[in-house]
């Protein structure tokens, strides 16, 4: 088996901690040796957060250099082109089409770069979706961690009951039915 690595990307309080405790669970379950490394940066403040998951057979560190990712979950179109380099050749990237302003860009010092996704997809092979759209159609705007996910997990050879046994682990029961509902949407989504 083959060691894969994925780059979990966003701002903070996006939900990209819990995206990445899904997958490592699912990955466990399958019987992976996971790694995972969580960087959060301002993480609080609407800072850039970052988690390294790295799967395979025998794994020894979470850390992904540049161009090593097989994957890159963002949640944020600018984290995608923030973190585009840590992208293998063949790669692919999933990202949120929306965007969370940072602060040169609220209080007015900077402008947001223009057509990021277009920019992206000359570049890499881009799957850009309105994640936040199909999560206020599961319930809440906090399930687009749920909706990337099921985007992910329709790439990979995991049963669709490994993911929901993961997800059934992981997310308080309160809130499971509607993260059960996004991840479902991610899942079906077809670019």
């Amino acid at each position: 088996m083959n060691t894969t690595s994925i780059m979990v990307v966003g701002v903070g309080g996006q939900g990209t901690l819990l995206a990445s405790k899904i997958l490592g669970n699912v990955l466990v379950a399958k019987g992976c040796d996971v790694k995972l490394s969580e960087v959060h940066g301002m993480s609080q403040r609407g800072g850039s957060v970052v988690t390294y998951v790295k799967f395979g057979e025998k794994v020894y560190s979470p850390v992904i250099e540049i161009g090593e990712a097989d994957y890159i979950l963002s949640f944020e179109a600018l984290e995608a082109a923030r973190w585009v380099s840590y992208l293998k050749k063949g790669g692919k990237l999933i990202t949120n089409t929306q965007k969370t302003y940072p602060m040169p860009v609220i209080t007015g010092a900077m402008a947001y770069p223009e057509d990021i996704i277009g920019k992206l997809s000359a570049k890499v092979d881009v799957i850009a979706l309105d994640a936040l759209e199909l999560a206020l159609q599961a319930g809440s705007p906090k399930a687009v961690n749920l909706v990337l996910i099921g985007v992910l997990s329709a790439m990979t050879d995991i049963p669709e009951d490994a993911w929901i046994n993961a997800i059934e682990n992981t997310v308080p029961p309160k809130f499971l039915e509607m993260n059960k509902k996004a991840f479902a949407l991610g899942r079906s989504y077809r670019q």
